[in-house]
C-alpha cells in the first residue's frame, strides 16, 4: 500500500497533471488521503517493531498541514475510550462543553452548526482542524514544550522535499495546496460519526459496513469499533475479526452502525447528526470552563 500510495503521488504530479491539472489534483488527492490512513496505521506500531523506522515510511509530507507526531500524540490519546467525546480530554472531539457554546456569537455557532453535517464537515472541517491545530500548538510552542516544536521541525523537514518535488513538477503550488485540502475533506467522511456521546464507553464508537473505494481508503477503519478494540490489529485483519464476532461488536456498541458510506451520505449531507454542544455534560460546570 506504501507503494501503490507514493506511486499514485508520482502518477499524479509528474504525468496527470501535464495530461490534465484536474486529473492530477483528484489522483494526488487519493493519494494524501491514502497517506493519512497509512500514517495512522504506523503510530499503532505498523509494519515493523522499530517506531523510528515505521516513521520514515511515512516521513514525507504529502498531506501539508499535520506533523505526524503530533497526529501521532493526539491520536493515542485519544484511544483513551473512557474519554471518548470529552470535550477537553478526548483530542478529536467534534462536541463543546455547553458553557462556552452558550458564549459563542452567532456567526461561531452558524459555523460550527455547519460543520456537524457531512457537507460542512467536508467543506469547513479541514479548515477550522488546522486553526486549531495551529492555534494550540502554537501556545504550547510559546510555552516551552519542547516535544511540539520539534514534531513542527520535523514536519517541515519531511514537507521541504516534497515542495522541492512539486516545484519542478507540472503540477503548480496551488494545486497541491488544493489537493491536500481535499484529501483532508475526504478523510473528514471517515472521522464524521466514528463517535457519538454515550452513556456507556462502549456504546460510542461506530461500526460502517463498507467495503467500497472508501473502506479501500480508509484502510477499513470504518469498522471503527473493531480498531478501538483491538489498536494493534493491522487494517488487513479488520474485516474478518468482524465477520467472525459481528454480533458481539454490535452488542458492545449499541447497535452504531450504518450499513455503507451511501447510507451515511442519504442520511447526513445536509443534515446534522449530532448537536454541537455535549449532550451528556452538565452546563456550567465550573470543574471543567477554561473561562473560570
Amino acid at each position: 500500500m506504501l507503494v501503490v500510495c507514493y506511486g499514485l503521488w508520482v502518477l499524479a504530479t509528474l504525468w496527470a497533471a501535464a495530461l490534465w491539472l484536474p486529473l492530477g489534483i483528484g489522483l494526488a488527492m487519493l493519494a494524501i488521503a491514502l497517506h493519512s490512513s497509512l500514517t495512522h496505521e504506523v503510530l499503532h506500531g505498523h509494519p515493523f517493531r522499530d517506531a523510528r523506522l515505521n516513521e520514515a515510511l511515512v516521513f514525507p509530507g504529502l498531506g501539508l498541514f499535520v506533523p505526524y507526531r503530533r497526529f501521532r500524540d493526539l491520536h493515542l490519546a485519544h484511544h483513551v475510550d473512557a474519554v471518548l467525546t470529552d470535550p477537553y480530554d478526548d483530542p478529536e472531539s467534534n462536541y463543546m462543553d455547553p458553557a462556552v457554546w452558550a458564549r459563542l456569537p452567532r456567526w461561531g455557532r452558524a459555523v460550527l452548526r455547519a460543520n456537524n453535517t457531512l457537507a460542512g464537515r467536508m467543506a469547513l472541517g479541514p479548515a477550522i482542524g488546522i486553526w486549531c491545530l495551529l492555534r494550540d500548538d502554537m501556545r504550547a510552542i510559546r510555552a516551552g514544550d519542547r516535544d511540539v516544536r520539534r514534531a513542527w521541525a520535523l514536519h517541515v523537514a519531511g514537507t521541504v522535499p516534497v515542495l522541492a518535488w512539486v516545484v519542478l513538477s507540472p503540477m503548480p503550488l496551488w494545486a497541491w495546496f488544493v489537493a491536500a485540502y481535499a484529501g483532508m475533506s475526504i478523510l473528514k467522511i471517515r472521522t464524521f460519526l466514528e463517535h457519538r456521546a454515550h452513556e456507556r464507553a462502549s456504546g460510542r464508537t461506530v461500526v460502517i459496513e463498507d467495503r467500497g473505494p472508501l473502506a479501500l481508503i480508509f484502510l477499513n477503519n470504518n469498522l471503527h469499533v473493531v480498531h478501538h478494540m483491538h489498536p494493534k490489529a493491522p487494517w488487513y485483519r479488520l474485516p474478518r475479526m468482524f465477520a467472525e464476532n459481528r454480533d458481539r461488536y454490535l452488542h458492545r456498541n449499541g447497535g452504531y452502525y450504518y450499513r455503507s458510506y451511501s447510507e451515511v451520505f442519504a442520511r447526513h449531507f445536509l443534515r446534522a447528526k449530532d448537536p454541537v454542544p455535549h449532550p451528556l455534560r452538565q452546563r456550567g460546570d465550573p470543574r471543567r470552563d477554561p473561562a473560570r
